[in-house]
């Protein structure tokens, strides 16, 4: 199979289901998710193997262009309106989550407490990918905005996605070296802070350089996108306790607070970008699941998102508890952090490509997540803001 016919066929097709259940009233990202399992090897098998070998680096390149919108459009005066909550909305309803996917993964799906962990830490993180342009959209119209809830939720839920990323690597490399170690746990917290603390410096050293030199509009790209490359490579290849995925969303934040109209008009340029990127990303996590193991499972796995969801939004209203929001806006704030999508497609086959073997089951999950949480989440979402709000 031709490498440039499989690009050709992840572009069009994608585009075209995307297009088509948006029309249906649905998240084009499940149009483009099924569109990845057709093309895929479960079912008329169209494409490349060598496009399928390099999946995983085309969906991180995806998740980081999402991250660094984010990073753009987020306020630091936003998040000061919203403080101790948007501070706990990063890890607390994560957490939660995880908690209760230890208890019911191992009733649903017979999983020891390791791998019920990997498995919690790829379901447990938020879906910028659904939730970002939600909150952009209520910010525009002036929703919530009043009380910063757009902002907390878009800043909580792309840290929540970084910290998330931080304990699925914790994980993962405590099941592939089959031994405890308490430096993998001691590194989460030290990643985070590295991760922030180097977005920051990067941010600022970009916003200089804007200043001092004349550059056009794509070279500005390039320099913020190879920025980003540059940080999650030196997370890879180094090995050190770095969340680059944090750092690159720190990037974005000091460089809006630095020069906020560069950020503006990078902003629009990603979601430009986020186009291509989101077809990539939901078409090739929809080749890799396999849709005979997938059968076998039967509704367990459904039984087991449905619970955990419950964990994680006792874990937002908690996370909401003496703060200034009305009960209508704290549901809506439950309701809006339930959404996956970005982060599954892009950890959830890594269990599988590291030879673990809960790594079938977490790309299921993954996937099934998707499908019921993203759509239903995006559809209570403009059915209920209006509302609550």
């Amino acid at each position: 199979m031709n490498v440039l016919l499989s690009v050709g066929l992840i572009l069009i097709m994608g585009m075209f289901f995307g297009e088509l259940f948006k029309k249906l009233g649905l998240p084009s990202l499940i149009g483009m998710l099924l569109c990845g399992i057709l093309l895929g090897p479960s079912v008329f098998n169209c494409l490349d193997t060598s496009i399928l070998n390099i999946s995983a680096d085309i969906r991180k390149i995806a998740l980081i262009i999402i991250l660094t919108r984010a990073g753009l459009n987020l306020s630091i005066e936003d998040l000061r309106k919203v403080g101790r909550s948007a501070f706990l909305m990063c890890f607390v309803p994560a957490c939660f989550e995880i908690l209760g996917m230890v208890i019911a993964a191992p009733l649903f799906l017979g999983m020891n407490l390791l791998d019920s962990l990997i498995l919690g830490s790829v379901i447990a993180a938020v879906s910028p990918a659904v939730v970002v342009p939600k909150m952009l959209k209520l910010m525009e119209e002036g929703a919530g905005t009043k009380k910063g809830i757009p902002q907390l939720i878009m800043a909580g839920a792309s840290v929540d996605d970084v910290f998330v990323i931080a304990l699925f690597t914790s994980f993962t490399s405590l099941a592939s070296e089959s031994a405890f170690s308490w430096n993998h746990l001691v590194n989460v917290p030290i990643s985070i802070i590295s991760g922030i603390l180097g977005g920051i410096l990067v941010g600022i050293l970009i916003a200089w350089i804007f200043k001092k030199w004349e550059l056009n509009r794509m070279m500005k790209i390039i320099m913020v996108l190879g920025c980003s490359l540059l940080m999650v490579s030196l997370e890879d290849k180094s090995g050190l306790p770095f969340a680059s995925l944090i750092g690159v969303m720190s990037m974005g934040a000091a460089l809006q607070r630095k020069s906020e109209v560069n950020a503006t008009l990078l902003s629009k340029d990603y979601s430009k970008m986020w186009i291509a990127g989101e077809i990539f990303l939901f078409v090739l996590v929809g080749a890799e699941i396999d849709l005979q193991y997938a059968l076998t499972l039967g509704f367990a796995p459904i039984f087991l998102i449905l619970a955990v969801l419950l964990f994680r939004m006792a874990g937002v209203f908690i996370c909401l508890l003496k703060t200034n929001l009305n009960m209508k806006e704290r549901l809506f704030c439950m309701i809006a952090y339930c959404p996956k999508a970005t982060v599954q497609a892009a950890i959830g086959s890594v269990p599988l490509a590291m030879g673990l073997t809960c790594g079938q089951s977490v790309l299921t999950v993954a996937v099934l997540s998707i499908l019921i949480t993203a759509p239903l989440g995006a559809f209570a979402i403009d059915k209920t803001y209006q509302k609550l709000l």
